[in-house]
């Protein structure tokens, strides 16, 4: 198989790459979704698109794990942008949790929380009562690369895939 975009020597169905996958993202994967097996060494952005094409730097996004407080509770949620902007966490995040306060949560809470890997965090198979944020530039993206909840590998997906996940919410102005 040939992904849609890159120069991917290794791609397949996701469906059929479970084994590559922590257990949260395997049992969430769908046949729309395609998996590259990728060098984890080369997993941050700049080096990624160096090796793997120019042209993924356009359609590449991150999934970044966030925590709302207001009082005592703590409201962890997930939000998708493209890799050119930055999460607006003080501002459509912090408003759209209705918390006083939004942070990045910890290395610890968003690896616990999700059950993958730092480095590797994707929208596919996040907690059901997670909110998922997603901005419209990331949906209106014919193909998108995301995390596969592991260093290695990848998951390309239609980015109108991504408003279709459990818990997404599209939000303009997420990304900045």
């Amino acid at each position: 198989m040939r992904a849609p975009i890159g120069h991917f020597d290794d791609a397949l169905p996701a469906t059929e790459r479970r084994d590559l996958l922590p257990p949260p993202v395997a049992a969430a994967v769908t046949a729309e979704m395609i998996h590259v097996d990728t060098d984890p060494a080369k997993a941050d952005t700049a080096v990624f698109v160096e090796t793997y094409g120019e042209d993924l730097m356009r359609h590449s996004a991150n999934c970044v794990v966030v925590a709302g407080r207001r009082g005592q509770d703590v409201t962890l949620a997930a939000c998708v942008v493209l890799s050119a902007t930055r999460v607006d966490v003080n501002g459509a995040v912090r408003r759209h949790l209705g918390a006083r306060k939004a942070s990045f949560a910890s290395m610890d809470a968003a690896v616990g929380g999700t059950g993958m890997e730092y480095g590797g965090i994707t929208p596919v198979g996040l907690p059901a009562d997670w909110p998922l944020l997603v901005d419209p530039a990331v949906v209106d993206t014919p193909w998108v690369l995301i995390g596969s909840g592991a260093r290695r590998g990848k998951l390309i997906l239609p980015g109108k895939a991504l408003a279709g996940l459990p818990g997404a919410v599209v939000i303009e102005g997420l990304g900045i």
